[in-house]
């Protein structure tokens, strides 16, 4: 399944990114890399990556986030990450992802808990 993203806002001014399919290596997931970093260059202080549709991430996919997450920090955003499940759960579990971001079940959890 070729990836895919969509992007759109809850109140209040949250971001919500929704990821489908593989997110790996290449020139897709560059795309979406920039396109992640546009939103929070123009203003998106509050960013929820929901994964509920991942069906696997890579290392590239993983440095993705991180790189999202400490673009949108240094400029004193907030971001979390949701719904990680089967393989792309398994491999944030290996690489201790609950460390480096703030993980979270499942995106009305995610959203409430970016506003606290």
């Amino acid at each position: 399944m070729i990836a895919e993203l969509n992007i759109h806002e809850v109140e209040p001014k949250i971001t919500v990114c929704v990821f489908t399919g593989r997110l790996t290596l290449g020139n897709l997931m560059q795309s979406f890399q920039r396109t992640l970093m546009q939103r929070i260059d123009e203003g998106a202080r509050k960013m929820v990556i929901d994964l509920t549709n991942l069906d696997f991430i890579d290392s590239a996919g993983i440095g993705m986030l991180l790189t999202c997450q400490g673009h949108i920090n240094a400029g004193d955003g907030a971001m979390r990450v949701c719904g990680a499940q089967g393989s792309v759960e398994r491999t944030f579990e290996i690489v201790h992802m609950d460390r480096i971001v703030t993980v979270d079940p499942d995106l009305e959890t995610a959203c409430k808990n970016i506003l606290g």
